[in-house]
């Protein structure tokens, strides 16, 4: 027995779970996604992940297939019928499956899939060392707001940063950095201001990014929206990139260019740890049942 996901509907092991070779999001990536943590048994950051992925069905003018109470029961149910007290739960939903064409059918029946992944979460070596990242061009679609799944560019462009030896990928278009192929980046200014990147079709809005924002301002650090400039973050005094699983990681170099010390600050390690505790005090447990 493998794990056990859900497919419309039902509950499956994961080796009899199967959706059309039609399937729009297999087709055409015609599909968004979700992806939330689970730390000590807690949904971190639930909320805003239900909020955006309102959003993005909305865009793409998908209907929601479950109703939002249902959503948060499923997702309790998946990581404790998978055992995950630490780990993330997948959610992905596509329009839905007819003939191949570019124009598709109103009112199609959407797809909705659900899996899980154990991760040690609260224990991410990364947040010790740094990671190394190597800037290339956001070729990317124009609407990167919308958390679908076409996600080709971005796993192209790891796999590239990997193989040359860096950790991840850091986009730059027009001589501003965007963001990470999965996570929004951050800068400390030598003067101590947190500044990310101002919202829009650019890049992904990004719900730790919003948290990490909120609480940094809350605790007396000043914050920015604003466009980074590639030289402004490789002579930054600390960087990090923010998403729902590392939180936040620290940036040690770029291009082989040392960020500040050229090993994780003091800042980052703060915003980290005022994210977590704020996080597991506010999580949803999966043990509980959904009102």
């Amino acid at each position: 027995m493998g794990r056990t996901v859900f497919v419309n509907g039902q509950w499956l092991d994961e080796t009899a779970a199967t959706i059309s070779i039609f399937d729009r999001g297999f087709l055409f990536a015609d599909a968004i996604y979700e992806v939330t943590a689970v730390a000590d048994g807690k949904l971190i950051d639930f909320k805003g992940h239900t909020d955006r992925l309102k959003r993005s069905l909305e865009t793409l003018g998908i209907p929601m297939p479950v109703a939002e109470g249902e959503l948060l029961a499923l997702h309790q149910e998946i990581a404790r019928r998978n055992g995950i007290t630490h780990g993330l739960v997948y959610l992905q939903i596509s329009r839905g499956a007819e003939d191949r064409n570019f124009i598709y059918t109103d009112g199609l029946r959407p797809t909705i899939v659900m899996f899980t992944q154990p991760r040690t979460i609260l224990a991410n070596p990364g947040w010790e060392r740094g990671i190394t990242m190597k800037t290339a061009p956001d070729g990317r679609w124009a609407h990167r707001q919308i958390k679908t799944v076409q996600l080709l560019y971005s796993s192209m462009a790891k796999m590239e940063a990997l193989r040359e030896g860096y950790d991840d990928v850091l986009f730059v278009e027009d001589g501003l950095i965007t963001e990470s192929g999965s996570a929004n980046f951050h800068i400390i200014t030598k003067d101590g201001i947190l500044i990310t990147r101002d919202l829009s079709n650019a890049l992904l809005h990004g719900i730790t990014r919003a948290s990490v924002l909120d609480l940094g301002a809350r605790a007396g650090l000043e914050t920015r929206q604003a466009a980074v400039t590639l030289e402004e973050a490789k002579n930054a005094e600390e960087a990090f990139i923010t998403d729902s699983i590392s939180f936040v990681m620290p940036v040690v170099s770029i291009d082989g260019h040392p960020v500040g010390l050229g090993k994780p600050g003091p800042a980052t390690a703060k915003l980290r740890k005022l994210y977590i505790e704020d996080r597991l005090a506010t999580g949803i447990n999966i043990a509980e049942r959904a009102a």
